[in-house]
């Protein structure tokens, strides 16, 4: 891990921590909150469900609701919305949204509630009171109207066939009810309550008094003393204190911060100062490869000059690995193909320098021809000659049986002037390259289908002399990959890797499939270069795919030539200038290499007839 990062993570924390504190408040609770903005101020004695016990006195706990209003729960179950809260005076008052607290009260007991109502509101004593149901054509009162000061009609809980009347329990007077039903019974209500249908209720506490720290003692709060002790004892504490308090948590969080800012910013440097650093050892590295390579004369474009020639890049003809292409245009008589390479963090330029420094020294009719390069900034890029054909890939995998665009004379010119190009890289240059991934997908095709080698961010280039090749990691396409590049066992890595990749590339061009299992007769899976190398041994020739027999002698000729290269040893297989005799002399001459396959069992060579007809799965460069 950076030491920049490690040095973040414990303010990280710390951090974190303070702001939680500091959010809390003192111990986890806050100075003063709020249901809502419109509320009334929360404080202790008071506290929100949401905060720790010690935040408030027992029984003085209240609730927002999703409106934002705040609640007051008082024993049993009784639940009123709070208007104001008098710290100084040390009452509260209630309200109902529903205007009918002769329902809201049922069951309202004060005797274990810190709250008392307000008498002096009221000027009279709390009484109990008796809730009747009765229907309305069976009560009927005397013309005396103190009866209706007695027996109070609850308008809220009547409806149209039945009244509601309250009666207090020490009245002596009696009406003749006739099959009156009692509801229920309020305890300990003041008359106000019943008779006068007030819609605020006011309740007030008497303990804890903290009525003197707001009137006597000028800038004093209430607080729980010893909170962790959970006694029950309070004291003033001056709100200067819960300011000074908040604002020393908000200068030590301020500073924590800014600590933390500071050395992410330097981190964020740290790692920006690296990467730009690396990228222009890079760029630097690529800028010296380019100088020593001017003598070359190829021609240096800008990334402008590439949007230009590829009408910002509209035209893309595939992509893989390293990068995507797209077709330009740089006259009406020159077409090209722009590779742009791909820009990662990890790319040192090795491909880009690979492809430049190879393509550049060859000048061979089968090898594509670097016609520029880009190198502006972290922009790289390619500029070769287009080639319309595509890739023999395509080719040997979109013919069938015996309506074949090619005929076999162009197959075998083809694999002729691929073998021609793999022997000039070998032999040709002034140091040797090694291509290490020969496939038909890279090998392109002109206008007359005359084939190039292309794709040389895999080669390595070295001296003419040099016989062994030293490698830290496997490069290649799976399938075309010699044993050696896997394993020492089977020999040193040199050119023959190339001769073994181009043995496969021409065991394709005769079965028209890729170096993967095919099934024989839908019911088994064979090896494909050793199903070749059966048909030949038990002398079936190879009419399996074509039917002339001029045909079927330049079909066999190919597969011979290619079992030669695919031989597992490298001492085995032949050079390309070998390889390049075989295909110009006669198939006849040619003679069976060894078996170059652990199992030579017999393998049924009844496999239906085809001709270059299997479609091939594209892999992607490596």
């Amino acid at each position: 891990m950076d030491i920049c990062l490690q040095m973040i993570i414990p303010y990280l924390f710390l951090f974190v921590a303070f702001v939680v504190d500091l959010g809390e408040g003192q111990n986890g609770c806050a100075d003063e909150s709020q249901c809502g903005h419109h509320g009334p101020a929360i404080r202790f004695p008071f506290r929100l469900n949401s905060q720790p016990d010690h935040c408030g006195y027992p029984g003085f706990n209240l609730s927002c609701t999703e409106k934002n209003q705040t609640v007051l729960e008082l024993p049993i179950s009784v639940k009123l919305f709070v208007k104001k809260i008098d710290y100084k005076s040390q009452a509260i008052q209630l309200y109902d949204p529903q205007h009918c607290f002769p329902r809201q009260l049922r069951g309202l007991d004060l005797s274990s509630s810190p709250f008392k109502f307000t008498l002096f509101q009221y000027q009279s004593t709390p009484y109990n009171f008796s809730l009747i149901n009765c229907s309305r054509r069976e009560i009927k009162f005397p013309d005396d109207q103190s009866y209706q000061y007695y027996y109070k009609y609850i308008s809220c809980l009547s409806g149209p066939t039945n009244q509601v009347y309250a009666v207090s329990n020490s009245d002596d007077i009696t009406v003749p009810f006739v099959s009156c039903t009692k509801i229920y019974t309020l305890q300990s209500i003041p008359y106000g309550i019943i008779f006068d249908n007030d819609k605020i209720v006011e309740l007030e506490w008497s303990s804890p008094n903290c009525s003197h720290c707001e009137v006597i003692l000028k800038g004093m709060r209430c607080s729980m003393k010893n909170k962790s002790s959970g006694s029950g004892t309070t004291e003033c504490i001056s709100i200067s204190k819960h300011s000074k308090g908040a604002l020393s948590k908000l200068t030590i969080a301020g500073v924590i911060l800014g600590s933390f800012l500071i050395l992410l910013s330097i981190f964020a440097l740290y790692r920006f100062y690296a990467y730009d650093k690396v990228e222009k050892e890079h760029q630097a590295k690529i800028e010296k490869f380019l100088e020593d390579y001017k003598k070359f004369k190829p021609t240096r474009y800008s990334y402008a000059d590439l949007k230009r020639i590829t009408n910002q890049f509209t035209e893309k003809l595939g992509e893989g690995a390293y990068g995507a292409v797209f077709k330009g245009k740089i006259s009406n008589e020159i077409h090209v193909a722009v590779k742009i390479l791909n820009n990662t963090f990890k790319d040192n330029g090795e491909e880009f320098i690979n492809e430049v420094g190879a393509m550049g020294m060859i000048h061979h009719v089968n090898v594509v021809r670097l016609v520029g390069f880009c190198a502006d900034g972290f922009r790289r890029a390619l500029v070769c000659d287009f080639l319309p054909n595509d890739s023999l890939e395509k080719l040997i995998s979109s013919t069938a049986g015996k309506n074949c665009f090619l005929n076999w004379d162009k197959l075998q010119d083809i694999a002729l002037g691929v073998a021609k190009g793999i022997e000039y890289l070998h032999q040709g240059c002034d140091q040797k390259i090694l291509h290490f991934d020969i496939k038909p997908h890279n090998v392109l095709l002109d206008q007359n289908f005359n084939p190039k080698i292309s794709d040389f961010g895999l080669a390595k280039l070295c001296s003419k002399n040099q016989s062994a090749v030293s490698m830290t990691t496997a490069r290649g396409t799976m399938g075309y990959i010699a044993p050696e590049v896997f394993s020492r066992n089977f020999g040193n890595v040199s050119s023959k890797v190339d001769v073994y990749s181009f043995g496969i590339l021409l065991l394709e061009i005769v079965g028209g499939r890729k170096n993967v299992d095919v099934t024989v007769d839908n019911t088994s899976e064979v090896y494909f270069p050793e199903w070749i190398y059966n048909l030949l041994e038990q002398k079936e020739d190879i009419r399996i795919f074509v039917d002339d027999d001029g045909d079927a002698k330049i079909a066999k000729k190919l597969a011979i030539a290619g079992l030669w290269c695919i031989q597992w040893h490298p001492a085995d297989r032949p050079s390309m200038k070998d390889v390049v005799q075989m295909l110009e002399g006669e198939g006849d001459k040619l003679t069976m290499p060894p078996n170059p396959f652990a199992s030579a069992g017999s393998i049924n060579a009844n496999i239906p007839k085809r001709c270059l007809n299997h479609e091939l799965e594209i892999i992607p460069e490596s």
